[in-house]
């Protein structure tokens, strides 16, 4: 079974924007059919990513259901746009072996717990 989409709740759309703008180094799609309560990231690999923000979804770094940001190749990079951005690391980037690569972890402007992720071969200098 593969990933195909994953929702971030937020608490403020517009702050949220402008984190993950920042972090992620790329403009969001905030479609205006949507109420305001939706930000789409588009251009990743893998399953897209939606931020909303909604009465029923509620942000959390409680251990559950962890999305994985791809770094892109530069995990030092994004972790510390995190910091620039206004988020919070959570865990710096360990090396889980060849098989997973690199992780970290950060808690982002909402109060969302996310992973950052690098292959192995990538992450290696640092």
């Amino acid at each position: 079974m593969a990933l195909v989409w994953a929702d971030v709740p937020v608490k403020d759309i517009d702050r949220a924007v402008r984190f993950y703008s920042h972090v992620l180094g790329m403009p969001l799609d905030v479609p205006p059919d949507f109420g305001g309560g939706v930000a789409l990231v588009r251009g990743v690999e893998g399953p897209s990513i939606d931020l909303v923000q909604d009465d029923p979804s509620k942000p959390t770094t409680d251990r559950g259901t962890t999305i994985y940001l791809s770094s892109n190749g530069d995990i030092d990079g994004m972790i510390a746009r995190v910091e620039e951005a206004g988020g919070r690391i959570l865990g710096q980037k360990q090396l889980m072996g060849d098989v997973i690569g690199w992780l970290a972890y950060f808690e982002d402007t909402e109060g969302n717990r996310i992973g950052i992720h690098e292959p192995a071969q990538q992450g290696q200098a640092g």
